[in-house]
C-alpha cells in the first residue's frame, strides 16, 4: 500500500502572480510558496504518492536531470515537514 500526499485542512490558500500564499490557521502561521513549490503543493491531492509527485513535477518543467528530482522531493518534504500536506496509507 502507498501513502498518498494530500493537502493539510483549514488552509487559506491564495494565489498571487509568483506562487501561493498560505495561511495555515491551526498554527496561526503564513507560508510563501513559489511557482515551483505551488505546483508542487497543488500534485498533493490525495491520489498520489511522494515519488508520483516528483516524477510528475520533474514531467511538468521537463527536468531529465536526476539532481533536479532530488530538490522536488526536498521541497516535497519542506511541505510535509511544515504541516502543509500530510500523508496516509491508500
Amino acid at each position: 500500500m502507498a501513502e498518498v500526499i494530500f493537502q493539510a485542512e483549514n488552509l487559506e490558500v491564495n494565489e498571487v502572480p509568483d506562487g501561493y500564499i498560505i495561511y495555515q490557521t491551526a498554527r496561526d502561521r503564513v507560508h510563501y510558496l513559489n511557482k515551483t513549490a505551488a505546483v508542487v503543493f497543488e500534485f498533493c491531492d490525495g491520489n498520489l504518492d511522494a515519488d508520483s509527485i516528483v516524477s510528475r513535477v520533474a514531467q511538468a518543467f521537463e527536468l531529465a536531470d536526476p539532481a533536479k528530482n532530488a530538490e522536488i522531493a526536498a521541497c516535497l518534504g519542506s511541505l510535509i515537514e511544515e504541516g502543509l500536506v500530510q500523508s496516509h496509507t491508500k
